[in-house]
């Protein structure tokens, strides 16, 4: 009898000494927060690459224009090192998944914007550079483009950059993929037109 009566209170005190421990509070308050820290820190983490990525493809669209817009005249050879040159600004993010496209606008006397010339490419980042390599462009000669109001004066051309980023989140499996774009317009600064493949500013 005295073996039960004494195990009746070993149970009752240990069950009381359970009921007042604390110690494996924190443990169980950090079991239930860190999947919300771990989704805050990636959240955080992917935002803030997804923005920075954004404002570099806004500068490479800017970059490339601006760069094709100061000549006079472009060759093959002169718009490779623009497309390398222009896809630099994106270090050190990857290149493979972007696309642009540079192209000559001339807006006629009733304000249609048509397509003169237009080139895209690919270029391959490496320790030693970048290197382009001129592919064909979705944007075809003479074809009509819309632009904004604003830069609609006639018998006036216009440098047109296209790029696009295929953004790939590092937690694909709960972020898709997703395009970041932007297009900068720029007219020619040191001559009506810029050539490529011809003697003078065609208008049609």
């Amino acid at each position: 009898m005295d073996a039960l009566v004494k195990i009746w209170v070993d149970a009752r005190r240990c069950g009381g000494r359970l009921a007042k421990d604390r110690s494996g509070i924190a443990a169980t308050e950090f079991a239930f927060i860190v999947p919300l820290m771990l989704l805050m820190f990636f959240a955080t983490v992917e935002l803030s690459a997804g923005i920075a990525i954004d404002r570099k493809v806004t500068l490479v669209s800017r970059t490339l224009s601006d760069l094709v817009s100061q000549a006079t005249k472009v060759t093959d050879s002169d718009l490779q090192n623009v497309f390398a040159a222009s896809y630099g600004v994106l270090t050190p993010y990857p290149t493979n998944t972007a696309t642009a496209t540079i192209s000559e606008v001339y807006v006629n006397n009733a304000g249609v914007a048509k397509v003169q010339w237009s080139k895209a490419a690919t270029v391959v980042q490496t320790d030693n550079g970048a290197t382009a390599t001129l592919t064909t462009s979705s944007r075809k000669k003479g074809d009509t483009i819309t632009i904004p109001n604003g830069l609609k004066v006639a018998n006036t051309y216009l440098i047109l950059s296209e790029v696009t980023y295929k953004y790939e989140p590092a937690v694909g499996y709960f972020v898709p993929k997703f395009d970041l774009d932007d297009e900068s317009y720029t007219r020619p600064r040191q001559s009506t037109c810029v050539l490529y493949d011809t003697s003078s500013c065609p208008t049609f």
